[in-house]
């Protein structure tokens, strides 16, 4: 117990070097500057009579406040703990010194937590995340390692608090699935799921072939935020391509079986998206068109474009030369993240949505201008 006080007490001066660090990021007298701005705003008389201007100011105050009062928060825990060192450097109590261990660990966690949303500072970080899946190359592997890979990522929102939705599902023709598409709730959401936008390899012995063969097989990720009211882009109807269909899929799990399934097609760059969740067909395209609006947004972006009708779409396969990280069953267990380098031996808990290391290596790398978004 001796080695593990020591080695506490020894990471306390690295905290404190990590929370000046945010300190800088944030501007933390900027931040209360403009915090007791907006504060001042909502005391003046008439503020709740523009309603939408009312709540963006009321927005933009809860959510500087949070990160002042959760800086401040640790800022004073970290003083706290320093004192409780002190005074028990004096004194052979095993209890303090375990209160000392438990406290440092859990400040830690909470600032390299606190560090990397400090990260997520894009225009669209804090927003929910529409998430698809498509099977590549790899027949019915491929499919199989697409719903693996869902799995994997419904472990992941879980554990984080998100909840999910399914939008779109299409299953596989002997198992798995081809594609789905889910919408991802929660604050970041899209800020940290950005990471995993990319082509995801699988190498493992096929328990669809007889002969026990090693089969690699491809699934991509996609990922776009959730567009928010203010966020909103036009789009001109005479671009759209809008058929309605029966909605498919594993059934009432998934989806809806009515007639009500929307398909859109963005006429200028090609781009297709559709729906299926919701029984109305109203609401079916509202979700969808959300959709298409954050794709041409990350494309616009994406090609540097001003306008939306200067796009065009640029595709690439779902195959050998474009993985963004691997995932190796046999012959040995290991997932290397190909951009940042990043490495787990351990891939049962990777596939248990244990995918924190690759996301955060990425974040870390992407805010130092190592790696580009």
């Amino acid at each position: 117990m001796f080695a593990q006080y020591e080695e506490a007490i020894n990471t306390v001066g690295n905290l404190k070097s990590v929370l000046y660090e945010i300190r800088g990021s944030l501007d933390i007298a900027a931040l209360k500057k403009r915090i007791d701005e907006l504060e001042g705003k909502m005391q003046e008389t008439g503020f709740w009579n523009d309603l939408k201007l009312a709540q963006s100011i009321t927005q933009e105050a809860k959510g500087l406040k949070d990160k002042y009062e959760r800086f401040t928060d640790l800022e004073a825990r970290i003083e706290d703990v320093e004192i409780l060192i002190e005074l028990s450097s004096s004194e052979d109590d095993d209890s303090a010194k375990f209160e000392i261990i438990s406290e440092i660990q859990a400040i830690s966690k909470e600032i390299e937590k606190f560090r990397i949303e400090t990260m997520l500072s894009g225009e669209y970080d804090r927003d929910n995340a529409i998430f698809t899946l498509h099977a590549g190359v790899g027949g019915t592997d491929a499919q199989d390692w697409t719903e693996m890979l869902l799995r994997m990522y419904s472990r992941w929102c879980a554990d984080k608090g998100y909840k999910i939705e399914t939008l779109d599902y299409e299953p596989g023709d002997e198992a798995g699935i081809k594609g789905v598409t889910i919408r991802i709730i929660g604050e970041f959401a899209y800020g940290y799921l950005k990471a995993e936008k990319g082509i995801h390899r699988l190498v493992r012995i096929s328990p669809f072939n007889a002969n026990g063969k090693r089969q690699t097989s491809f699934a991509s990720v996609e990922v776009l935020p959730e567009l928010t009211e203010d966020q909103d882009i036009e789009i001109r109807p005479d671009d759209l391509k809008v058929d309605t269909y029966r909605a498919g899929g594993a059934g009432g799990q998934y989806v809806n079986k009515t007639e009500s399934a929307i398909r859109i097609t963005h006429l200028p760059t090609g781009i297709i998206v559709q729906c299926q969740n919701e029984r109305s067909q109203h609401s079916n395209r509202e979700t969808a068109l959300k959709m298409l609006k954050a794709k041409l947004i990350e494309l616009k972006e994406r090609a540097h474009k001003e306008k939306i009708e200067d796009l065009s779409g640029e595709l690439r396969d779902i195959g050998w030369g474009s993985q963004i990280r691997s995932y190796v069953f046999q012959p040995y267990t290991m997932v290397k993240d190909h951009r940042t380098g990043a490495e787990a031996g351990n891939i049962q808990a990777v596939m248990d949505g244990d995918i924190d290391l690759f996301i955060t290596e990425y974040l870390k790398q992407s805010s130092n201008g190592k790696l580009e978004l």
